[in-house]
């Protein structure tokens, strides 16, 4: 996502801010405080049997033969959705959500995009406020365990560009993630989303010095690391790949713009054994807005399953903008009802029911 996802996120953060997180005439779901769940809440998912790839089945994920494997070697596939920036997202973290996604509507997944750089104090990097991020971050993992499913700590490069601009800044914060999140094997971590502006050496360079922090508090943990022309530039990687385990390299695409070179491309890499997660695509253009091609989308999520590799759609937003799965004028923020799906959403569902237990 480009410029206008960032004025998107200040004018949403905007409206938050006056709002609670809700349109006018509606109820916000309660502050961080008061959602939280406890230790004892989050010691063993709750399972869900619906023969998805999940925490409680799966355990502590890691990297085979270049592809996503449960603890038992086994193959497994994600299929989930990520959040819109963490502080304009806040009121979708949620207990009733996260458990209709995981029980009803077959997600698997949850990533939570934490945005490094942005206008006024979006950015955790730029004057952002560090303790709400990490408190959104650690109700999310929370609740996604809860939820049996497994969860994606996004550090949400974009209009930084160089993920080298603020490479101390990552190695505290996954660092203290590493810890916190040591004994939970439904955590991944990715070390950024969407390089721009730079070559693979230079991410590559980055991502030497990123993953051996989250090594050394979670040596076993899935790392995803993105790459250049906002993680599309799979080849660079593919002939430098990191010399590391239990790692997989991020695809982006978004179905109107990017087509059949990209899946040729993703197909290519895939069958030549680099490990790929797609952490973000869409349905629509790259910007998030029209047009959207649904077509295209079903030819990528086709050549997903057929590779096995896992994807995480863009995005659980209220955001009016095409890429959005919920409509703006939406009531609250769990119990959505069919008409409170854009045709986004409304596609994502139909795909999770088309593609369910393995």
């Amino acid at each position: 996502m480009k410029g206008l996802t960032i004025i998107l996120l200040a004018a949403t953060l905007l409206l938050s801010l006056l709002s609670g997180c809700a349109p006018t005439g509606t109820q916000a779901e309660p502050p961080l405080a008061e959602t939280e769940l406890g230790e004892e809440d989050t010691k063993a998912p709750s399972a869900i049997q619906d023969g998805r790839d999940r925490p409680s089945a799966c355990g502590q994920l890691c990297v085979r033969e270049g592809k996503l494997c449960a603890a038992s070697g086994a193959p497994v596939m994600l299929r989930g959705i990520s959040l819109n920036g963490l502080i304009t997202s806040e009121s979708f973290l949620n207990e009733t959500l996260f458990r209709e996604l995981a029980q009803d509507d077959g997600v698997n997944l949850i990533r939570l995009a934490m945005y490094t750089y942005g206008m006024g104090t979006i950015g955790y990097c730029t004057k952002g406020d560090k303790d709400r991020h990490k408190a959104d971050i650690d109700l999310g993992v929370k609740l996604a365990k809860a939820s049996d499913m497994y969860v994606i700590i996004d550090w949400h490069i974009l209009s930084d560009g160089d993920p080298n601009t603020y490479v101390e800044e990552a190695k505290t914060f996954f660092a203290e993630m590493a810890e916190r999140y040591a004994d939970c094997p439904n955590v991944l971590y990715e070390i950024c989303n969407e390089p721009n502006g730079v070559d693979w050496p230079a991410v590559k360079g980055y991502a030497e010095q990123v993953i051996p922090v989250i090594r050394e508090k979670a040596p076993e943990a899935v790392i995803l690391v993105g790459n250049p022309d906002w993680s599309k530039d799979l080849d660079s990687v593919a002939a430098d790949p990191l010399a590391y385990d239990n790692l997989l390299y991020s695809l982006h695409f978004y179905a109107a713009t990017h087509g059949q070179k990209y899946r040729d491309l993703t197909e290519r890499v895939s069958r030549a054994g680099l490990p790929v997660f797609v952490t973000e695509f869409g349905v629509t253009a790259a910007s998030g807005g029209l047009p959207r091609d649904l077509e295209s989308a079903d030819t990528w999520i086709e050549l997903l399953e057929r590779e096995h590799i896992s994807y995480c759609m863009w995005a659980l937003s209220k955001a009016p903008e095409a890429c959005s799965a919920i409509r703006f004028s939406a009531e609250g923020y769990s119990s959505f009802a069919q008409e409170d799906y854009t045709e986004t959403g409304l596609w994502f569902l139909d795909t999770l029911a088309k593609h369910g237990a393995e």
